[in-house]
């Protein structure tokens, strides 16, 4: 009696490799990355390049130049970093890349977003054992810090004359996976306005009734947050928006008080809101101080970072870019839904810098599980997306 083993796509193993890499937030040693990346260049046979734009903040490049070099070039990107875990709440060791019987591979980083960073890899390695010639060149670029920010990486970069050198005309960045046979397109992100309030009003004994209190005030700042959040609620309930079409506006961190018997002099309450991009920050700025002025002296707010306002990609025939990609996607009868993001990614970056982009990970009939307990990808649809690349990178790259 005899017995067969069906041997693992060599994409997938080298996928399950990357995987188990434990380049997790916060304070990433990034330098097996590195290696491991230095593994992918040689067996393609294409240079690498790494800048070090923030010291232990690599970001690496591996090039195929084309034909004509002179044209602008075509960027893959996608970060090395992933968010952090709890692994009593994992099935599986999160950085054992387990596969169970079903092909499920188990990890953190398996949707968000090594494996789009294999599948770039990989398509190019297809076209060069093809012996494919392309225009366009070609930069698969893999960036830190992502999952934090992108301060360091990214936000940084796309100032340099490094980056500028890289003649960048189109990128491609990560998406999200979709429970259903549609696969989401994104071709902008709100815009991230992240803001701390500071209240101050009299201490004393928590028996007496004190005038303005840091709690008085805050509970009328947090009242006008809720309100606003509450709108926008109703609007994605009761309408054909979509989660990126709307603001959201989540309380996120209150600090204060030292017992529970004194009555703080200071209290302070952080929101993470993610701004529609029709929503003009100006207006909302000067709101925002208003009900500050109102809810009485002593409160001031302080805006956690400059906001970065995009301009939107263009998803229409005026974009050469866009009609290349979904043309490719027309070939292979995929169903397309171009949204608003509803997370911040690094093509904000790029696109700030007036280059056209787009987010998109092939893994649609696949539960979202980015940044959540057992996140997985399918074997099955991870060489799925292998050919859609295949098309679609094509396609791009010979505009």
């Amino acid at each position: 009696m005899s017995s067969t083993r069906t041997l693992e796509h060599e994409s997938v193993t080298i996928f399950r490799k990357y995987l188990r890499i434990p380049s997790v937030q916060p304070n990433v040693n990034y330098s097996e990355c590195i290696r491991f990346l230095e593994e992918q260049s040689q067996r393609l046979g294409l240079p690498l390049n790494i800048y070090y734009i923030t010291p232990e903040k690599p970001i690496v490049i591996i090039t195929w130049v084309g034909q004509q070099p002179e044209l602008p070039s075509l960027l893959l990107t996608s970060h090395m970093d992933v968010v952090p875990v709890y692994p009593e709440c994992w099935t599986y060791n999160p950085f054992s890349a387990y596969k169970d019987e079903n092909g499920n591979i188990f990890a953190r980083g398996a949707q968000d977003m090594k494996c789009v960073g294999i599948q770039y890899l990989e398509t190019i390695r297809k076209y060069i054992t093809e012996q494919l010639k392309f225009n366009r060149t070609i930069h698969i670029c893999f960036t830190p810090d992502e999952e934090i920010g992108s301060q360091f990486g990214m936000a940084k970069f796309v100032k340099t004359s490094e980056f500028s050198a890289l003649n960048v005309g189109f990128a491609l960045d990560e998406g999200k996976a979709t429970p259903n046979e549609v696969f989401n397109v994104f071709y902008c992100e709100r815009t991230v306005w992240d803001l701390v309030i500071t209240c101050v009003g009299p201490t004393g004994h928590g028996s007496l009734l004190h005038e303005n209190t840091a709690g008085e005030k805050i509970q009328y700042i947090i009242n006008k947050f809720m309100n606003w959040r509450e709108v926008e609620k109703n609007r994605l309930r009761n309408s054909n928006l979509g989660p990126g079409d709307v603001t959201t506006v989540n309380l996120t961190k209150i600090k204060g008080g030292c017992q529970i018997n004194v009555v703080p002099n200071e209290l302070s309450v952080g929101f993470d809101i993610r701004l529609a991009i029709n929503v003009d920050i100006k207006q909302i700025e000067r709101t925002v101080l208003e009900w500050c002025d109102n809810a009485g002296p002593g409160v001031t707010v302080q805006f956690k970072e400059n906001p970065i306002c995009v301009k939107p990609t263009k998803v229409d025939n005026s974009n050469p870019w866009w009609v290349a990609f979904k043309t490719e996607c027309d070939k292979m009868n995929m169903k397309l839904n171009t949204c608003v993001a509803t997370g911040g990614t690094d093509a904000r970056f790029i696109r700030n810098e007036g280059i056209p982009a787009l987010g998109f990970s092939p893994m649609n009939n696949t539960i979202t599980l980015a940044h959540d307990h057992n996140e997985f990808i399918n074997e099955k649809t991870f060489i799925k997306g292998l050919d859609i690349y295949y098309n679609i990178i094509k396609g791009l790259a010979q505009i």
